[in-house]
């Protein structure tokens, strides 16, 4: 077996985390190949001290790989994403952070959930993923134009709401006034676009959400569209310029650039292990605390 490993930092009480995770896959003699930034932390930090193949890039990653090993949180997991593009290779997140509803497998299961991995049992969620087009074109929305949890747009150095012109399959919908605009996948509704009051989708809706952030006109509210609609938006304001975030990357535009943003001809497949379910993280961690039946 042939896996990649990908951690975004260290802290120290992810030591024993990578440690239970490396001393699993040398016991079993699987081939691991290690980020190459990630496997200096490691060194500097005296983690690991035999020597590793690296990654630095994603065209390091092929088919030949079985699975991408992420160890952090779900931040963690939306970088990998960067490395793993349309490859294929299955990503598996260890929880090493506080949510967790990608890096679900908890530091307390790695050998269990890791010896699945290893026996194939498990299943793959597919998840949507949204790509950006800039007119005209910027240079910071370069070939990392692509997003698994959001597309947002925001105001940039002013406290002055901005003003976002949508269009849907080039059909106006809205002008909204805001301080942004959120346009979250399936999965990203559990993060940002939660927290400005979007709704929960599960993985597998075939659906986006649009979510104002902080509106002026308080009759906008999200809204669940279909995946294959074409989104554009057009954005001015009181400043000559607005931010635009993909995931944790963000980029300065000019004020009346046209957006184009719609769904990727790839997907991103993560690994799902029965015992953690995206039912029992949203049971554990958001809505309804602890199991209660008896």
């Amino acid at each position: 077996m042939k896996v990649a490993i990908f951690g975004q930092y260290y802290q120290n009480d992810t030591r024993p985390i990578i440690r239970d995770i490396f001393v699993f896959f040398n016991a079993n003699n699987v081939e691991m190949i290690i980020e190459e930034d990630f496997l200096k932390i490691l060194y500097e930090n005296e983690i690991v001290k035999k020597e590793y193949k690296t990654f630095n890039s994603y065209k390091c990653l092929d088919s030949s790989f079985d699975i991408l090993v992420s160890i952090g949180g779900d931040g963690t997991i939306l970088r990998a994403a960067t490395y793993i593009r349309d490859s294929g290779v299955p990503i598996i997140g260890i929880n090493a952070g506080r949510l967790g509803f990608l890096a679900k497998v908890q530091k307390e299961n790695i050998e269990i959930f890791l010896q699945l991995v290893l026996e194939k049992k498990y299943t793959i969620s597919k998840r949507t993923l949204l790509s950006l087009s800039c007119s005209p074109d910027n240079d910071q929305i370069n070939e990392l134009n692509f997003a698994m949890n959001e597309v947002t747009v925001s105001r940039k150095d002013t406290t002055s709401m901005i003003t976002i012109e949508t269009y849907l399959n080039d059909e106006y919908l809205n002008s909204y006034w805001a301080d942004g605009l959120i346009i979250s996948t399936p999965t990203g509704p559990t993060g940002y676009s939660l927290s400005c009051g979007g709704p929960i989708l599960t993985p597998a809706v075939k659906g986006l959400v649009i979510t104002p952030i902080a509106p002026h006109n308080l009759n906008a509210r999200p809204l669940v569209i279909p995946d294959d609609t074409i989104i554009k938006l057009k954005v001015s304001g009181r400043e000559d310029q607005y931010l635009v975030s993909l995931d944790s990357r963000i980029a300065t535009l000019d004020n009346n650039s046209i957006l184009t943003i719609k769904k990727t001809p790839f997907q991103i497949n993560m690994v799902e292990i029965t015992e953690e379910s995206f039912f029992k993280t949203l049971r554990s961690k958001l809505l309804w605390g602890e199991d209660k039946r008896n």
